[in-house]
């Protein structure tokens, strides 16, 4: 494993007109702050359907099936975008590539609280699921820049505890918007924030090499630890650039360690897309709460599976420091996540709601555990090619944002119950679980022929 790379005590020149005396700077965390938050935001816009959506479903006349596809529908144009969208972060870089995605699903977010008819639902919908879908490859592109691999998985466990810490710290605060104002509201204030985001993020960050907090300390010890990759569409770049052609992705899918990865992502996924968007429902139909007491329940999970997010992140990185190889340190945190994740189908054996929430928290933390797959990502993508590689991985992970939805939405309408989901949930975990098992193999960087 690379060491930080020591500086004499003697001042030196530095980065940017920076001199000091060899201490690193923490300019990599300011963006890691900055991904996090972005993050957050990402998972409140494209999941406030689910908690408005008990309140929309009785005034817009959805009923069960046609509320899957709602919130499936999210997901066909996010996946169909994955892979134009890490073509489009390959060519322009990090900066702007998140400035106009954040930009663009804020705004659709906001014009869903102005809507009066199905129609109009979907299409911004659809339009959120494509602005969206360059948010993860960017989030692996900057940290595999921005970290050394020895806290990739910290990083990666760090961001991702965004998409479950808004939601469990927002989501008494949004129910009791929507019991004073109405479903639309939430839209119409998350959507907003997002705005304002977007234009902090486009003043604040910048690649290592340009960051006015940075010095050369901070960059040697990135360097030493495989960072500060030269990559097409960032500012600087001195790497040949890879021209892309569609045989790429065929190349790279004959490589079991992405597609191990991506059927593994798919379980893991399906597990969350249920909290996302059927959760509060089921809490509401099922388990029959009320409002406040599901926003007060609906806390319990995701507090749970952001302590999972970033147990197993540092898990990850203590292992790796340990001496441990990436195939252990990498797969062992997401292989046990998956495991325990499928014990959400004990919810469906118990009467108490205390117990039920505990089962369900359970299951959530263990889906954080097995959130590691972007550090994965980082770990095997060949040179050049991180964009594409992120979208191919986000394209075959956000499949259960399709599949999901529609399947808890047709078994609750066919049998009334979600005793028959919890199910589906429980055994595509499993099913993930195997495949880190028997498919991904050694971790290592793919290599393409030229």
């Amino acid at each position: 494993m690379s060491q930080p790379i020591q500086s004499s005590s003697t001042s030196t020149p530095l980065q940017n007109g920076v001199t000091g005396t060899g201490r690193r700077s923490k300019a990599r965390y300011k963006i890691l702050a900055l991904l996090a938050v972005g993050t957050m935001i990402n998972y409140l816009d494209r999941t406030v359907l689910g908690i408005a959506a008990p309140q929309l479903t009785k005034e817009l006349g959805i009923n069960a099936a046609l509320m899957g596809l709602l919130f499936s529908v999210f997901s066909w144009s996010y996946v169909a975008a994955q892979i134009p969208g890490g073509l489009f972060l390959d060519r322009f870089g990090s900066k702007i590539t998140y400035f106009l995605s954040m930009t663009f699903w804020s705004l659709c977010t906001l014009a869903q609280g102005l809507v009066h008819g199905i129609g109009a639902l979907f299409a911004f919908r659809l339009g959120l699921g494509v602005s969206e879908s360059p948010c993860f490859p960017t989030n692996s592109r900057v940290v595999a820049t921005w970290f050394p691999q020895s806290e990739r998985a910290m990083a990666t466990g760090t961001y991702t505890v965004g998409e479950y810490i808004g939601l469990a710290f927002f989501s008494p605060f949004l129910f009791m918007l929507m019991g004073a104002f109405g479903w639309r509201s939430l839209f119409l204030v998350v959507g907003g924030v997002g705005i304002v985001f977007g234009v902090v993020w486009w003043l604040l960050y910048r690649e290592p090499h340009d960051h006015p907090s940075v010095n050369q300390a901070e960059l040697d010890y990135i360097e030493a630890g495989g960072g500060l990759t030269k990559l097409d569409g960032d500012a600087g770049a001195a790497a040949p650039k890879r021209s892309f052609e569609w045989r790429t992705i065929g190349q790279l899918l004959k490589h079991r360690q992405l597609t191990g990865i991506c059927l593994g992502q798919f379980a893991g996924n399906s597990t969350l897309v249920f909290f996302l968007t059927w959760f509060p429902t089921y809490l509401a139909t099922e388990r029959h709460m009320a409002w406040l007491k599901i926003g007060f329940f609906a806390i319990m999970p995701f507090i749970a599976a952001s302590i999972g997010v970033m147990f197993g992140g540092v898990f990850s990185d203590w292992l790796l420091r340990r001496g441990k190889s990436p195939n252990v340190a990498r797969k062992l945190p997401i292989i046990a996540g998956l495991l325990l994740a499928s014990t959400i189908i004990l919810a469906n054996y118990v009467e108490s709601n205390v117990v039920v929430i505990a089962i369900l928290s359970v299951a959530f933390f263990a889906q954080g555990m097995a959130a590691l797959g972007w550090t994965l990502v980082s770990d095997i993508a060949p040179e050049g090619l991180l964009g594409v590689t992120g979208g191919i991985f986000n394209f075959a992970a956000n499949l259960a944002g399709i599949v999901t939805p529609l399947v808890v939405g047709l078994i609750v309408a066919a049998t009334g119950s979600f005793v028959g989901a919890l199910v589906f949930i429980g055994v595509i975990a499993l099913v993930g679980a195997l495949s880190y098992i028997f498919v991904v193999g050694d971790i290592k960087r793919i290599v393409l022929a030229d």
